[in-house]
């Protein structure tokens, strides 16, 4: 199938967006794991284990399309000194990832492919899903302080 106009630079430019998240979300598993939050581990390991299904499913999706993948550069990654600041890299991340999506899905209903926009547009049910349990993250710390936020985030979830 060939791609609509613009379509395959948007997918690519989500893909970009995609890798870039697995790479962040690798590191802040190894940083909380390393600083013995397990259960932040934990939960940045699944974000970035969700981040690689949707990479795969771009890579086939722009195949399908007949473009070419972009996989050779990543946006920033952004590391931190303490938990706070991954949180809030992770949250402005999601918000720039989301503005992305609702444009790619504003231009697939322009130009007709609704294969592509339904791909995004459950790509952005994640994306605000994780924007949603980085809030929540930080309005916690807010509201009981981070060393009792980060007292709870030393056990596993898993018994």
């Amino acid at each position: 199938m060939k791609a609509k106009e613009g379509v395959l630079d948007i997918l690519n430019n989500v893909l970009v967006s995609e890798l870039t998240a697995v790479h962040q979300y690798l590191l802040h598993a190894a940083l909380c794991k390393h600083w013995g939050y397990n259960r932040l581990h934990e939960h940045f390991s699944h974000l970035a284990q969700e981040e690689v299904s949707h990479s795969s499913g771009l890579i086939d999706h722009i195949l399908y399309l007949g473009g070419a993948p972009e996989i050779d550069h990543l946006d920033e990654v952004a590391a931190g000194k303490k938990v706070s600041d991954l949180l809030e890299a992770d949250l402005a991340f999601e918000r720039d990832d989301a503005d992305v999506l609702r444009d790619g899905i504003a231009h697939c209903t322009k130009v007709g492919d609704f294969t592509t926009r339904h791909r995004l547009e459950e790509m952005i049910v994640d994306t605000e899903e994780h924007i949603d349990w980085f809030e929540t993250q930080l309005c916690t710390i807010k509201q009981v302080g981070l060393e009792r936020y980060l007292a709870e985030q030393i056990h596993s979830e898993k018994p």
